[in-house]
């Protein structure tokens, strides 16, 4: 049966963790993940619309989307939910599962818990550049995505890592317990934790 990635984007985003994403020789399996709401989301890229940057966004999903970050390192986010949505799931920690030689080597000096550890080190373990935006993750092909045989028993949620707008939508989800989760950095231009929400 197909791997449906045309629902709400939060449930995809479960739905992602323990999933495996290979390009050619490495491949790293997925144990955090955050999801980004398009249009409805004023952290997403595509809150504003339309752009040549975040054209494949609204496009069907199933789809890789990605993005230079701080000008260091690729990002990595599944398309999913309904064609024109925009929504979609930043790929942020995973482990490696296969070509471990290949993903040091690509990493540095890096240790094996951390090849993947947080979107850019994923991003550089499995070779991912802009040259890869668009492309289609469930055809077989050399870049792709397989959905996990054994989903997670337990599963942890909270606020996403990095952003500004909506800090605190709990749409950040990873496998409880597992040594290869990122750690969480609030950025410091979201409000503060206990500061009174504004409608």
């Amino acid at each position: 049966m197909a791997w449906d990635l045309s629902g709400r984007v939060d449930l995809v985003a479960r739905s992602l963790l323990g999933a495996t994403l290979r390009h050619g020789p490495v491949a790293v399996r997925l144990v955090e993940v955050e999801a980004y709401g398009g249009l409805a989301d004023p952290a997403s890229h595509a809150a504003r619309g339309r752009t040549p940057r975040n054209l494949v966004m609204f496009g069907p999903p199933g789809h890789l989307y990605c993005y230079f970050s701080y000008g260091m390192h690729w990002n990595a986010n599944v398309v999913c939910g309904p064609d024109g949505t925009a929504s979609g799931v930043l790929l942020r920690a995973g482990r490696v599962v296969d070509g471990i030689e290949v993903a040091r080597a690509r990493r540095g000096s890096s240790t094996d818990r951390d090849l993947a550890r947080g979107p850019g080190r994923l991003g550089q373990a499995l070779a991912i550049t802009g040259a890869l935006k668009g492309t289609y993750l469930l055809d077989g092909g050399p870049l792709r995505l397989t959905p996990p045989e054994h989903p997670p028993d337990r599963i942890a949620s909270g606020p996403r890592v990095g952003v500004a707008l909506e800090a605190d939508r709990p749409w950040r989800f990873w496998i409880d317990g597992d040594r290869h989760v990122s750690a969480y950095r609030r950025s410091p231009r979201a409000p503060a934790l206990d500061a009174p929400i504004v409608r």
